[in-house]
């Protein structure tokens, strides 16, 4: 017996659902079956274009922030947190913004002695415009908790700040549109400390191809403004929450930073 089309809406729904889609993007739903309408024929010949596509005009705004090292670049000269995220707010140059819902830039004290770097914002940090408030970010503040840290004593960010579909992986594209403002985001914080959460951000800010087990439970160095940053990597806790198992080796992790936080007082 032919499926009713109930069913076949449904197996059609679990299917987006498997494929990563989760929420609606549109207020009018777009049948993509239909016969798109035929264009009226010119009454005159056009000549052949020699591209296939337009290219999109920049502002001399626009095109500062998107050459990152150039002269007087916006992203260079911004003096204070809160200006480089207005900064970033504008910024047209990561395909990730096109797709999301918000700009997660950071959250925490933007004058703490911790900064946590992870790899992209989910779904409910897309929602609220922060990075790590999901579970994974539960997680994390439970993790601070166990070595006396909260949310007022660490300043958290990510790679990139939108949300990548399907909460997939960045590509490296993206994670490099995001770079200039995530070196500056690291200046004018000045952390005595950075940690690496996960392979992602381990290996994008180490600029290395080494695995997070290999990477992790060791300091390392960053060099930022003139200054070298001590930095550890260590699991991420999504991965935590689908490797309990391995909390353990991140404890270990957060003890590092702990005694090292004890070191610099």
């Amino acid at each position: 017996m032919a499926a009713s089309k109930d069913d076949q809406a449904q197996a059609l729904l679990d299917w987006y659902r498997a494929m990563g889609v989760d929420e609606v993007v549109g207020e009018v739903s777009v049948n993509r079956f239909a016969a798109p309408a035929a264009e009226a024929a010119p009454s005159t010949p056009r000549p052949e274009s020699k591209t296939s596509a337009k290219t999109p005009s920049t502002t001399p705004q626009q095109n500062s922030l998107l050459n990152g090292k150039s002269s007087g670049n916006p992203i260079e000269t911004a003096a204070t947190l809160a200006d480089l995220e207005a900064l970033a707010g504008q910024f047209e140059g990561c395909a990730l913004k096109r797709t999301a819902k918000s700009l997660c830039f950071a959250r925490g004290n933007d004058q703490a002695r911790v900064m946590f770097i992870g790899e992209a914002p989910g779904r409910d940090e897309d929602l609220q415009g922060k990075p790590f408030v999901g579970r994974a970010g539960k997680l994390l503040d439970r993790m601070l908790a166990s070595i006396g840290l909260s949310e007022d004593d660490v300043y958290i960010t990510n790679t990139v700040y939108w949300r990548p579909p399907g909460n997939r992986t960045p590509t490296p594209q993206e994670i490099e549109s995001c770079a200039p403002f995530l070196a500056r985001q690291i200046e004018l914080l000045k952390p005595d400390i950075i940690v690496l959460l996960g392979g992602a951000a381990a290996k994008s800010i180490l600029d290395t191809g080494e695995g997070i087990m290999r990477l992790r439970g060791k300091w390392l160095t960053y060099h930022s403004g003139g200054r070298d940053i001590p930095t550890i990597a260590t699991l991420h806790p999504a991965y935590l929450l689908r490797t309990p198992g391995d909390k353990r080796l991140a404890w270990r992790d957060m003890l590092m930073v702990k005694q090292a936080l004890e070191r610099k007082e």
